[in-house]
């Protein structure tokens, strides 16, 4: 089944603040716009305009085709600057003496 261009839309915001590290509080602060502004356009009930989307992908640095294209791209598209940096995974906390948590 092919993706509308609305959840397409959605599917590379969610993608982008994911690669980035970035809130839905954080997109909507630098949009001037409501948290639950943004909650709502990326859960369906309210729509991105073409405005919203030239602002979001000039926000997060990258062509507005690329954020209509999905996901994919619009993740590739991302500048390695406004990447979060790889981090390592976090390990279970284990007793004192034990080996538990770590890995073998």
């Amino acid at each position: 089944m092919r993706m509308t261009l609305a959840d397409r839309v959605r599917s590379a915001v969610a993608a982008l603040l994911h690669a980035t590290g970035e809130s839905q509080t954080g997109l909507a602060a630098a949009l001037g716009v409501s948290q639950a502004q943004v909650s709502r356009r990326q859960s369906g009930t309210a729509a991105w305009s073409l405005d919203d989307c030239e602002a979001v992908a000039a926000h997060f640095g990258i062509d507005v085709l690329d954020l209509l294209a999905g996901p994919t791209r619009a993740s590739e598209s991302l500048p390695d600057a406004r990447r979060r940096p790889a981090g390592r995974r976090a390990l279970p906390a284990a007793a004192p003496g034990t080996r538990e948590g770590l890995p073998r």
